[in-house]
């Protein structure tokens, strides 16, 4: 190669468009949180200014749908695949299932998890001792780094709020009594977002807060007595209002074009009646309602997201993945099919492919019976209707709790070609329960 050749190549590589930075990422998700909490939705009975702030400063997405209970939410979240093609029980996760721990990893991320884990032999020897033993260990979820309550504690999970039992990095955490949960979560999350590295991160905080017990938080005049571990459901107002709290003191000191997403787990527990505009609305946690499913749900980028938008598209768990997959040009072939859609073209003020329906394959305790939190569901579902494989119809958006089913034959007919769509794919799966030892 001459000089000319030479200029000429450099001059040729100088023309080729930059690459796009890799954003730094945090998901955080709360954990049973109805979007009737927070006051940028319409809600006046918790003050959330940080949350408010964010949704000021991002978009809000007001269909936003997650599972009835927790952990099926978690599975898809992580995965970007529907429930019944990995789902096994609650708090069990194949340890062959990829997560966006593995993804990010290894595509060049520094990768952390903090909050709860929830996902190998969940329950104590007394009860479901089938799934006793079995699950994926958080050391094998992907993580670089780790900080959970509740990873393989199953006799004794102990709290996780005041004086928690966390395990971090492989360790049981000793002498942490008048420490608080989240608190030690965000402070694991700062110090390794902070840390002097090139790489992007990408941070997980699956929140404690605000799930039962109902118990003081800091911020209560009794977390400093006697009873700091005493469930009275007054505290959860303190817990939501602590929820945004802490998570507003990582808002403030994430870098500024961090790509933050919020999100709900769940609907509110059916113990809590909260105020939406104007009028009671009580939580339904673990039904396949609105307030069992409808979730908070934003997401802030400067620089990116339009400020201050409110967008009314469909949103389901298992669209995260590969949405913050396509942010950070990572590809998703390793994870293996998903169903997930990516949102990504909203977040940059686009129209995007919305997705037209969401489907749901609910299995939370397989064998345990047909009773309330272990039932299976299995539906199908727009801005507006809903239609369960059992051929019952209702206008969820009119008649929220469900009540009297209705009659309407193109509707029918349009979610009936969703349920059959996702039954020829496997979602009339039964899961087969191990026999107990």
């Amino acid at each position: 190669m001459n000089r000319r050749q030479f200029l000429g190549s450099l001059a040729s590589v100088a023309a080729l468009p930059a690459q796009p930075k890799r954003p730094n990422i945090l998901l955080i998700l709360a954990d049973d949180l109805g979007y009737e909490c927070l006051g940028s939705y319409g809600g006046t009975s918790y003050k959330t200014p940080n949350l408010d702030r964010m949704a000021g400063e991002g978009i809000r997405f007001r269909y936003a749908f997650a599972q009835p209970l927790c952990t099926p939410t978690r599975m898809q979240l992580m995965t970007g695949k529907y429930n019944f093609r990995n789902w096994q029980a609650f708090g069990i996760m194949d340890p062959k299932e990829r997560t966006f721990g593995h993804l990010f990893t290894e595509n060049g991320y520094r990768t952390a998890i903090a909050g709860k884990w929830q996902f190998w032999s969940y329950n104590p020897p007394d009860f479901e001792p089938e799934w006793r033993g079995k699950g994926q260990k958080i050391e094998d979820a992907g993580f670089d780094e780790h900080c959970v309550w509740h990873a393989a504690h199953t006799e004794d999970k102990g709290s996780r709020y005041g004086d928690p039992t966390i395990y971090t990095n492989g360790k049981l955490e000793p002498k942490l009594k008048d420490k608080y949960g989240d608190d030690l979560f965000a402070d694991f999350l700062l110090h390794f977002i902070k840390k002097p590295d090139p790489k992007p991160w990408f941070a997980y905080w699956p929140l404690a807060l605000t799930h039962d017990p109902f118990v003081p938080t800091p911020d209560s005049p009794e977390f400093n007595g006697p009873n700091r571990l005493k469930a009275d459901n007054r505290f959860f107002k303190d817990e939501v209002e602590y929820m945004d709290k802490v998570v507003g003191r990582l808002l403030s000191q994430v870098p500024a074009d961090t790509l933050v997403l919020f999100f709900g787990d769940n609907g509110t527990n059916n113990t809590v009646t909260s105020q939406l505009n104007g009028k009671p609305y009580q939580g339904d946690k673990g039904m396949p309602t609105e307030a069992g499913t409808r979730v908070p749900m934003i997401v802030r980028w400067k620089g990116v997201t339009p400020a201050g938008k409110i967008n009314d598209d469909l949103i389901d768990s298992c669209d995260f993945l590969p949405t913050i997959a396509a942010a950070a040009n990572v590809p998703t072939k390793s994870m293996g099919r998903m169903d997930g859609v990516s949102f990504l073209p909203q977040l940059q003020g686009k129209i995007g492919v919305p997705r037209p329906w969401i489907y749901s394959w609910y299995d939370p305790r397989p064998g345990q019976g047909k009773e309330r939190w272990t039932r299976t569901e299995r539906y199908a579902f727009d801005r507006e209707w809903k239609l369960y494989d059992n051929g019952r119809l209702v206008n969820w958006a009119q008649d929220p709790k469900e009540a009297k089913p209705v009659q309407n034959a193109e509707v029918r007919t349009r979610l009936q070609n969703v349920l059959d769509r996702m039954a020829a794919v496997g979602g009339r799966r039964e899961i087969t329960v191990p026999s107990k030892k």
